[in-house]
């Protein structure tokens, strides 16, 4: 009989060498990757090791183990395609039980980068409190234990949502991983520097309470036993393990369930299905102005709301134009100017309009037969960013002055918002008709190979450009604040801004419709590659 276990951990790692088979630049993607996570993992084990001693040390242990958890945890709902192992509906044309099974892929799990970076961190959290003989003993069990019920309870994750994340809406579950890298990020920053003020001890409290939680409290079982409360560490490593056999055990179920029971998650009635759709183009019909504009305002909302690529720039670009100045105001170190951050990030999602419609922009190129039409298309595509780029700009900017108290300078600040924002839509429409690239449909890249050129060229090309239209704007801010008895008509940026971003929109659509109207065969080339 063919052992089971072995067979999947050999199949593990040749998805892995396949993988790394397709291209060179896949090959050197993932050394980098490797190289810097193992870089990260071994520093911050150092750097437990370091601590060892410190009064609170135990307390950035246990917390960094539950993180680590944590990690595991949202891993599966947010990146559903980094381990192709994860889905076992794969093998559910294969003769195999759920005991089996679970055993083998309990072991493909402790196989790659993620298992081996969170070995390290999660040796050094042992490590950083194991002191005397018993407490090193205690590590070992700890450390492994720990391991498996983080992998287990990605598994059991996995499995519960294997549905969803086969579906369409399970895909676009992982765009919110922008979102969470970006609010996690700002999270961390601000927490280091509130600990950086106030001192480690800030977490003893939370601390206490989450040593008695799985698999934290596995690395609390080891200060137990340093410390010689040999029965505390006892029902901590208890605590653990039941914890792993609950996991193992919902696991198995979910499995017994995936292998048996036919897959309807996608089945719709025809008839629910046309009526959702018909009441949703007419709702969105009747708030959109008519004829072309409004068609393409339309297309253009649904590439948000249903297509992947473009709703995790939109989200990423969403969350970090709000991250940015508010997070700054909460540390007190923020200007009122970082508000205009957000009309910039917004902005960008008006650079490289037709690579977005991919091979499908044929079916653009034929209603375009003139420079009018496509000026049509154009601002249409730049009234639908609009629509939600002005109102986020202007509540982001309106936040960030009611958190620094400076109301004084929200009409200058609003007019440098509007200015910045249209000097990024007239840049990306011409940057749109000039460097057009394409936006593979699959995978995680957002450039096709080979235009990575083009696309550092598109955007941040656009970018010194639109600052270089704000200009005029700026100097006149700067000229009102520096000038005696200006900041009584700094009132003024604001028409002046909006104005001033409204006319050079305009201009830059302009420019850009003849570019377009005469190059469509070539921009449906560069579109179409990926």
């Amino acid at each position: 009989m063919t052992d089971v276990t072995a067979t999947v951990v050999r199949l593990k790692l040749s998805l892995l060498r396949n993988g790394l088979r397709q291209s060179g630049g896949r090959r050197a993607a993932f050394v980098v990757s490797a190289v810097l996570a193992l870089l990260f993992a071994a520093l911050q084990l150092l750097g437990l090791v370091l601590l060892r001693g410190h009064a609170h040390v135990d307390a950035v242990a246990v917390l960094g183990a539950a993180v680590l958890a944590l990690g595991w945890a949202v891993m599966p709902l947010f990146f559903p395609g980094g381990d192709e192992t994860l889905d076992p509906t794969r093998l559910v044309m294969l003769p195999l039980r759920p005991r089996p099974l679970v055993r083998a892929l309990l072991a493909a799990s402790l196989v790659g980068i993620g298992p081996l970076v969170s070995l390290l961190l999660l040796v050094g959290c042992a490590v950083s409190v194991a002191h005397g003989a018993a407490g090193y003993g205690v590590a070992v069990l700890a450390v492994a234990l720990a391991l498996l019920v983080c992998v287990a309870l990605a598994r059991a994750v996995a499995a519960a949502n294997v549905r969803l994340l086969s579906s369409r809406k399970g895909r676009d579950l992982a765009v919110l991983s922008g979102l969470v890298i970006a609010v996690g990020a700002q999270l961390v920053n601000f927490g280091a520097q509130s600990l950086g003020s106030a001192g480690l001890g800030r977490l003893a409290p939370v601390a206490d309470v989450v040593r008695w939680l799985p698999p934290a409290s596995a690395i609390g079982a080891v200060r137990s036993a340093s410390e010689g409360a040999y029965g505390t560490a006892v029902l901590q490593l208890g605590l653990a393990l039941a914890a792993l056999a609950l996991l193992v055990g919902a696991w198995a179920r979910t499995l017994t369930r995936l292998m048996t029971s036919p897959d309807g998650s996608t089945l719709q009635a025809p008839d629910t299905a046309a009526r959702s759709r018909s009441a949703a183009d007419g709702g969105l019909g009747r708030l959109l102005p008519g004829g072309r504009t409004g068609t393409v305002m339309a297309r253009s909302l649904r590439y948000v709301w249903r297509d992947p690529k473009t709703k995790a720039a939109w989200v990423t670009s969403l969350a970090i134009g709000l991250i940015v100045p508010v997070f700054n105001a909460l540390q007190g170190t923020g200007s009122i100017y970082f508000a205009c951050f957000a009309a910039g990030m917004l902005g960008i999602q008006m650079y490289n309009q037709f690579g977005q419609d991919a091979s499908a922009f044929w079916m653009v190129a034929t209603t375009i037969s003139s420079a009018r039409d496509a000026y049509a298309e154009l601002r249409g595509r730049a009234l639908a960013l609009l629509l939600i780029t002005l109102p986020y700009a202007t509540l982001v900017t309106v936040l960030t002055t009611a958190m620094l108290g400076d109301w004084a300078r929200l009409p200058e600040v609003l007019g440098l918002s509007f200015a910045l924002l249209g000097a990024m839509l007239a840049t990306g429409a011409w940057t749109s008709a000039r460097f057009p690239y394409s936006i593979p449909q699959e995978g995680h890249r957002n450039v096709a190979p080979g235009q990575a050129g083009l696309a550092w060229i598109a955007i941040f090309g656009g970018m010194v450009a639109a600052g270089l239209l704000c200009s005029p704007v700026i100097a006149l801010t700067i000229a009102l604040n520096v000038r005696a008895g200006g900041a009584q008509w700094t009132w003024l940026l604001l028409p002046v801004g909006a104005v001033y971003g409204a006319g050079i929109t305009w201009a830059g659509l302009r420019l850009a419709a003849p570019r377009a109207a005469a190059n469509l065969p070539e921009i449906l080339v560069a579109v179409s590659r990926g």
